[in-house]
């Protein structure tokens, strides 16, 4: 049996991430993930979820949402690190690529939402360190909450 830690790993494995993208272009298979994450997001006391289509597609009607970003290369610069703090040999070209391609394939996606909602907030965190990108969004959801009187 994997331990969560296995399966953390094998779940944000670089490979993952590109088979996800691949089979979320298949109705039946999107169907069935949107009807889990949302049911999960419906969660008694909530739930915070993250991906590409969260707040168009699976919780349209969230409290809050985000649309975080960052260009394509920090966002390989951050994953190559992750990779290699793994033990994983890293070949940054080919990892950009990747990354370019996803985006355009989601983008591309009948089935999916990646764009940015019409009601999420726009957190640019391309020259932000984890840390900083987590005050934001910490921020952000702070004020709406408020502003909504459920904070």
């Amino acid at each position: 049996m994997a331990t969560i830690s296995t399966m953390s790993s094998l779940l944000t494995s670089a490979q993952t991430g590109v088979f996800a993208s691949k089979v979320a272009v298949i109705g039946p298979v999107r169907e069935a993930m949107r009807a889990y994450q949302v049911n999960f997001a419906n969660q008694p006391g909530g739930a915070v979820l993250d991906g590409r289509d969260i707040g168009t597609v699976i919780c349209p009607d969230a409290d809050v949402k985000l649309f975080i970003q960052a260009d394509s290369k920090a966002r390989m610069e951050r994953r190559a690190r992750q990779l290699e703090a793994r033990g994983e040999t890293v070949d940054r070209y080919a990892l950009y690529h990747q990354i370019e391609e996803r985006d355009a394939r989601d983008m591309a996606n009948p089935h999916g939402g990646f764009y940015r909602a019409s009601d999420a907030h726009l957190l640019d965190t391309t020259l932000m360190g984890i840390e900083a990108a987590l005050r934001a969004a910490v921020a952000i959801i702070d004020e709406v909450m408020a502003r909504k009187g459920k904070h």
